[in-house]
């Protein structure tokens, strides 16, 4: 058996990575612990079906492979791990064709091709006479998301003895974009400020390589393949040259796992720092001085993945300045782009009061006549929701009605409107929700998933987009349950028909424990957590009920001077009549933007989904529901509902103690108690105001 003596020093640096602290889990490890499996028998098992490594390539990639697998496999098996030389009983042979000859020799060309170089088998067979687990796939990428599923397997205690299973990403871009400034803050962030140290870059020091390899290993193990690094609200100034070296600095950080680095352009950038009078993107200047950025780029970061743009929306600069369209704009860019294969993802949140006093009507107004028309190295971008990332939206119009233009599905990780880092709500549910709506764009089962993932419209050009919720906290995502939002997002991004239920039991035994009631309680909790938020906050299809720009309080009243749909009371409604926004046919006609059936099931009160029902409608206090109750105590019923979740997700927390880290529980049970007294908060202020318009008592008993 080859014994491992020392590991060369980049192999050395990987491995030598930041763990918790002594007295506790403090979060930063995630859900890669790669502690010892406890259970002896799976343990024996484990240790009797991987006794060595072999991985024979000596890519980037394959390096940190090595380093993953070896720093994984001695910690879950708490034994050293050799690297053999030639295949024996008990290795695990890792890599692709193209770098090991041993896995060229088997023949699995058509397979591994089939699944694409992100795509992996897992096999355990006979190598050369000899019994061995391997990991192969057609690129090393896909080598690579392969070995952090294997590893998933020992850290959920999955059995070894039939293993054979293949996976490949449904969706070809899954990028989380940063809405971080260059000043190092984060908008929308609340776990502590940016990850990117941009006072000292290019240069890494130590604590920042150490920290942005880790950040890279934590996406790698989701199968995450971009990021982008800077705010949507774009400054021109990270596409200058100093800027620009520091981004190539982290793109070699990121590179060995996978990840590619993409930028929010400024789209008034020419102007801004180009010297020019203009940024018309059909002026023969401005096309030739967005080229040379490009070239510039490329020469720096070869792999460089393209431009987030935000256009024409909040005061950004766009097209339409110039009397040209977002298309226009678009195809300019990716124009640029298109010789070096990068990408353009241009957002359509956009919205204008003077143009449409409904605001969720305007992206599928402005996008639809151009559908078709956009350059084939672009995706639209849309919200999951039509509004703003509020608890609950109905699936936005534009995914059905967008037939020839990939559009990519943009979701919020960090919680802007689901009470920020204090507030636990597992976000996975709502994605499924929205993931699982049926558009009816090609007749029933035309699901939001299957027009994301290309297979209802034949793109090939496909894209998943995350907010992300990280920061320099110590457990990344300042609550410390919200690091299972950013895992679910990943996953969901490499299949968007994933369970949020799976999901949650998946992180819960990767990152608490494996106890079978450990899991069963926080994976229960975190599956109520966020129809226990929509409920004391804003249920039956309310939206916007926040207080101004924190957007973490109730103000159901609030009126803000800078603009009408920035008003909490725009979105309500609220009068003596009843509450919610007429968006049917009588009303702002938002429900035809939706094909039939779905469009009429929307405008019909009786048939609309009570959980959208005060999105389309303005209901009548006295209104029977379909639960035979008025309208009224129905929405009283709900805020209460709200309220008693709140409570028993606190209770069911509190039954874990000594049951998971000290450290960890504390942590969170610390805001469970806020969030129950949020709750309250929520109940009494919304109800108060709604009360005043209804004049109605509050039920007996609630």
């Amino acid at each position: 058996m080859a014994r491992r003596t020392h590991l060369p020093s980049l192999l050395s640096l990987v491995i030598c990575l930041l763990s918790a602290t002594a007295h506790g889990d403090d979060g930063y490890r995630l859900w890669l612990k790669y502690d010892k499996v406890k259970d002896p028998g799976m343990l024996l098992a484990y240790r009797e079906a991987v006794s060595s490594l072999l991985v024979e390539g000596s890519t980037p990639t394959e390096t940190v492979l090595k380093a993953e697998l070896v720093r994984a496999l001695e910690g879950l098996l708490d034994r050293p791990l050799p690297l053999a030389k030639k295949i024996q009983d008990g290795s695990l042979l890792v890599g692709t064709p193209a770098t090991s000859p041993l896995i060229a020799s088997l023949k699995l060309d058509k397979t591994l091709k089939k699944l694409g170089p992100e795509g992996y088998v897992i096999r355990l067979g006979l190598v050369d006479l000899k019994r061995v687990i391997l990991i192969a796939s057609d690129g090393p990428a896909g080598a690579l998301y392969g070995a952090f599923h294997f590893l998933k397997l020992l850290q959920t205690q999955q059995p070894l003895e039939t293993l054979d299973l293949s996976d490949h990403p449904r969706v070809r871009l899954r990028v989380l974009d940063h809405w971080d400034n260059l000043d190092g803050t984060i908008e929308r962030g609340y776990a502590g400020p940016s990850l990117w140290d941009w006072k000292d870059l290019p240069s890494l020091g130590p604590k920042l390589k150490t920290r942005l390899t880790d950040y890279a290993r934590a996406n790698a193990s989701l199968g995450i393949n971009g990021c982008v690094l800077n705010n949507v609200n774009a400054s021109a100034d990270i596409l200058t040259e100093e800027y620009l070296r520091k981004v190539a600095a982290i793109a070699e950080v990121f590179r060995p796992y996978g990840l590619k680095v993409y930028l929010s352009a400024n789209f008034a950038a020419p102007k801004r720092i180009g010297g020019l009078t203009t940024s018309d993107p059909l002026d023969k200047g401005v096309i030739e001085w967005w080229k040379k950025k490009a070239d510039g780029i490329y020469s720096l970061i070869p792999d460089f993945g393209g431009f987030l743009v935000k256009a024409n929306s909040e005061g950004q600069s766009g097209p339409q300045d110039y009397g040209r369209s977002h298309r226009q704009g678009a195809n300019m860019l990716a124009g640029a782009l298109k010789p070096h294969g990068g990408i353009v993802m241009w957002r359509a949140f956009v919205y204008n009061a003077d143009l449409d006093p409904d605001r969720i009507n305007r992206a599928y107004k402005e996008f639809k006549p151009e559908d078709g028309k956009f350059a084939d190295n672009v995706l639209v971008q849309s919200k999951n929701g039509a509004l703003d990332f509020q608890p609950r939206e109905p699936f936005a119009p534009l995914f059905g009605g967008l037939k020839r233009t990939p559009l990519m599905a943009e979701l919020q990780v960090t919680q802007e409107y689901l009470g920020h880092s204090t507030h636990l709500a597992y976000l996975a549910p709502m994605w499924e929700e929205f993931f699982k709506s049926d558009t009816f764009a090609r007749g029933p089962g035309s699901t939001v998933a299957k027009a994301v993932d290309g297979r209802l419209f034949g793109q090939k050009l496909t894209g998943v987009a995350g907010v992300a919720n990280t920061g320099t906290d110590r457990n990344w995502t300042g609550h410390p349950m919200a690091q299972a939002n950013w895992h679910a997002f990943g996953r969901m991004a490499w299949d968007p028909e994933g369970s949020a239920e799976e999901l949650a039991v998946e992180w819960v035994q990767m990152t608490l424990s494996n106890e079978p009631k450990v899991v069963a309680t926080a994976a229960a909790l975190m599956l109520e957590s966020r129809q226990a938020f929509v409920d004391y906050t804003c249920p039956l299809g309310l939206a916007g009920v926040f207080e101004k720009d924190l957007h973490y309080a109730p103000d159901p009243g609030m009126v803000d001077e800078r603009r009408e749909d920035w008003s909490a009371a725009y979105y309500v409604k609220a009068d003596r009549a009843g509450l919610g926004f007429d968006r049917t046919r009588k009303g702002s006609k938002a429900v035809d933007q939706y094909p039939k059936p779905l469009s009429d099931t929307f405008n019909d009160p009786k048939t609309c989904p009570d959980k959208y029902l005060l999105w389309f409608h303005h209901v009548p206090w006295n209104e029977t529901m379909k639960s035979g109750l008025p309208f009224w105590e129905e929405l009283v019923l709900s805020y209460n509902r709200g309220v008693k979740r709140a409570e028993w997700m606190k209770k069911e927390w509190r039954s874990l103690e000594g049951q998971i880290d000290g450290e960890f529980y504390g942590a969170v049970l610390k805001r469970l108690e806020k969030q129950v007294k949020d709750a309250y908060d929520w109940r009494n202020k919304c109800l108060a105001y709604f009360q005043g318009f209804s004049r109605m008592p509050i039920p007996d008993g609630m």
